[in-house]
């Protein structure tokens, strides 16, 4: 007897209804996954929709589910036909297509990987879906095939980190008198573990008292557990012993040799209770384990952990801790901002054919003027492996641990004048294997001569901006005196600090190939100035002695921003409250080789107020009328991002910034001091108004729910949107 059209339709809703409620038990699911999209389909056995979520405000991938009615199981078995049906179902999708699904009917369940994405030849089986964080990271489980286990190792020493943090600084206290003074004493200690990690079994030291003792036995939680205060007593001989290691002294490039810590440097701890809770969080990492869960490792170290992710937890503790308020902030970049700062720069190195083949040979150079920390260069190094890894398909893998390697011992540099922030940045990059980073204190690096013209590829930077504030009191006006004393030092070149003439005009006149200069400019050896100063582009080229007329010449080694154009065009000396900030553009583009690359932390005020515009067409050039192109320029603008008030809450300050995307021009092959002129094309404008996290309690919490904006601002960027 022939079914009736209601009995039909009664059939159909009951297998739809089925299909929603197996559909909403499999998102059940994913219910961290938070945000959701259904997919429309013409198989009416068919219910899908696709999940993803956020880490620290950036999306991950998304993961396809998939509901088929009974009786079509071969869709989700036969990968061929599964392809099919997915790309039938993401026809209409406008969107990043996902990585892995989950398949049901009924009775069955299985989970893909889709499309090749985790570098094999198509969709095939898996056993499981990767965790959000392992998502957002999905294409290193290939790669890296011990990456969920340092996942793993991440998340524990981020919890046992803050937690020793927060017991030494509430409760034991240990011959520390802040939070910073705690974060050093982790540093030393993670120093120490970096031996245990890269160095021989065999590594010994002598102690206090003349005897050899073996390291690895020493350092060692178990032995603290067992020896107590006569353990940490060896330990503090071991850091005594290994504070000065030739393997972690650098060479700056004006031959200065660089220890990690200072000699007056020594462990301050001394309760061996802290020593056993920090010592077996970095030792007690149980046996490492492959991605699919074989053990690769009985006992794994801090050595096995990804670099990165080392780096990681290092800067993150570094932040949430830090007490960085009167001042300091400017070392304590947002990690959101340092990402996409760097992640914009390693994709054009990426399209630069030239660059690419000087990397390929190792010769490449990274500097942050003002690092701090070096999260910049620690992020730089991320990025650089993973360019490597992923760009170099003609190196094997011992060709690409080789480049690794050479990088790692030439290629990162960095300055700071906090000689802590230069302690905490070389035992940052010696946790990621990179001991030899040049990473060294200077006074400053605005005039630092280990800094030379023309030697880096890269900068990114966040340096100092804004004049600061004094008291009206008398140690405030004491302390204004000899900050513009100081300043008058910089701009003028090294010279006595108190200012005794009202000009200094050091210049190189390049008619009579000679310096020409007032005032008692210090000279090295071969009669050249030690320090210059901030007008070294500036020629002469008419006026009187007391009323000189200066004109700007850009060269690719040269500064001028200490001084600024009246309404005649005549570059006149500025003062000792000029910001900061604009003379380290002029500095970085300085340090840079021509073609080399500049992103750039700075005040909105230097990007849009009328009194900086010199500034701006110093950078860029002058608009000719006529032909439309910027001339004079030293540098083509890429990109403007402007940032929120509240990216800097967490150091004290509201400021307004917009990182500054700047190549600087290519020079005369024929003059090599000269530019060449490159047209000024668009510039990539965008808004960041969150960077995935919220500032609560004086922390940033990445749980908040808030996007991180930089991510599709990067996106866009290099789609060339």
């Amino acid at each position: 007897m022939a079914k009736t059209a209601t009995e039909k339709n009664t059939k159909a809703n009951a297998a739809t209804n089925l299909l929603e409620s197996q559909y909403q038990d499999l998102r059940g699911q994913y219910d961290n996954f938070k945000d959701h999209v259904e997919l429309t389909c013409v198989e009416s056995f068919v219910k899908a929709g696709l999940v993803w979520g956020q880490v620290e405000g950036n999306d991950t991938p998304a993961v396809m589910l998939v509901v088929l009615e009974t009786g079509h199981w071969e869709y989700a078995q036969q990968t061929e036909k599964f392809d099919l049906l997915a790309y039938e179902l993401l026809d209409s999708f406008d969107g990043q297509w996902p990585v892995f699904a989950h398949v049901v009917d009924d009775k069955n369940s299985r989970l893909l990987s889709l499309f090749g994405s985790d570098g094999s030849d198509g969709t095939h089986g898996v056993d499981d879906i990767p965790t959000l964080e392992e998502l957002r990271n999905f294409d290193r489980l290939e790669r890296d095939p011990t990456f969920r286990w340092s996942m793993r190792v991440y998340t524990r020493l981020m919890q046992r980190f803050d937690a020793f943090h927060e017991n030494v600084y509430r409760v034991t206290k240990d011959k520390v008198n802040d939070k910073n003074d705690i974060i050093e004493e982790v540093a030393k200690l993670l120093f120490l573990e970096s031996f245990r990690a890269h160095h021989s079994a065999d590594l010994t030291f002598k102690d206090r008292d003349g005897n050899t003792q073996n390291f690895r036995e020493v350092f060692d939680y178990r032995y603290v557990q067992q020896h107590g205060d006569k353990a940490v007593d060896l330990i503090k001989d071991a850091f005594e012993a290994f504070k000065s290691h030739q393997d972690y002294v650098v060479v700056s490039d004006d031959g200065t040799r660089n220890a990690i810590f200072p000699p007056e440097s020594h462990l301050r701890l001394s309760v061996a209770k802290n020593y056993i809770d920090l010592l077996e969080a970095m030792q007690n990492l149980g046996p490492v384990t492959s991605n699919d869960g074989r053990k690769v490792k009985e006992q794994g170290n801090l050595g096995d952990v990804s670099g990165d992710l080392l780096g990681r937890v290092f800067d993150v503790f570094l932040r949430a801790n830090f007490e960085s308020k009167g001042g300091l902030g400017v070392y304590l970049t947002p990690n959101p901002v340092k990402q996409a700062m760097l992640e914009m720069a390693v994709h054009d190195i990426s399209d630069d054919d030239a660059l690419m083949a000087r990397l390929t040979s190792g010769d490449f150079r990274f500097c942050d003027p003002t690092c701090g920390s070096f999260g910049f260069g620690s992020v730089a190094l991320s990025q650089i492996d993973g360019l490597i890894d992923t760009q170099l398909g003609g190196m094997d893998e011992n060709q690409k641990t080789k480049l690794k390697n050479t990088l790692r011992e030439t290629s990162f540099t960095g300055a700071d004048a906090a000689p802590r922030m230069v302690m905490l940045a070389r035992v940052n990059m010696a946790l990621q294997n990179a001991p030899k980073a040049q990473i060294f204190y200077t006074d400053n690096s605005l005039t630092t001569q280990a800094l030379k013209p023309n030697s880096f590829d890269l900068i990114c930077t966040n340096p100092p901006f804004g004049t600061p504030n004094f008291g009206k009191d008398k140690k405030g006006q004491e302390s204004k005196k000899n900050y513009e004393a100081n300043m008058e030092q910089v701009l003028g070149g090294f010279r006595p600090a108190e200012k005794v003439k009202e000009s200094y005009n050091a210049y190189y006149d390049h008619t009579k190939m000679r310096w020409e200069d007032t005032g008692e400019l210090e000279l090295d050896e071969n009669g050249e100035p030690k320090w210059p100063g901030y007008r070294t582009d500036l020629r002469r080229v008419g006026g009187t002695d007391k009323k000189p007329i200066h004109h700007l010449y850009p060269s690719t080694s040269g500064l001028a921003l200490g001084s600024k154009p009246d309404k005649k065009g005549n570059w006149k000396q500025v003062g000792a409250t000029i910001d900061p900030a604009v003379l380290f553009i002029d500095r970085c583009l300085q340090l840079l080789k021509p073609g080399g690359r500049l992103l750039i932390v700075l005040p909105d005020g230097i990007l849009c107020n009328s009194g900086d515009r010199y500034v701006r067409e110093y950078i860029m050039g002058k608009k000719d009328e006529q032909s439309g192109e910027f001339v004079g320029g030293k540098a083509i603008v890429k990109a403007v991002i402007s940032l929120p008030s509240d990216c800097f809450k967490l150091s004290g300050t509201g400021a307004k910034t917009s990182i500054l995307y700047l190549q600087k021009r290519a020079a005369n092959p024929s003059q090599l001091e000269q530019f060449l002129p490159e047209p000024q094309k668009e510039v990539f404008m965008a808004v960041a108004e969150t960077l995935g996290y919220m500032v609560k309690n004086n922390i940033e919490d990445y749980n908040a729910g808030v996007p991180n904006d930089l991510d599709k601002i990067v996106s866009a960027y290099k789609r060339g949107e």
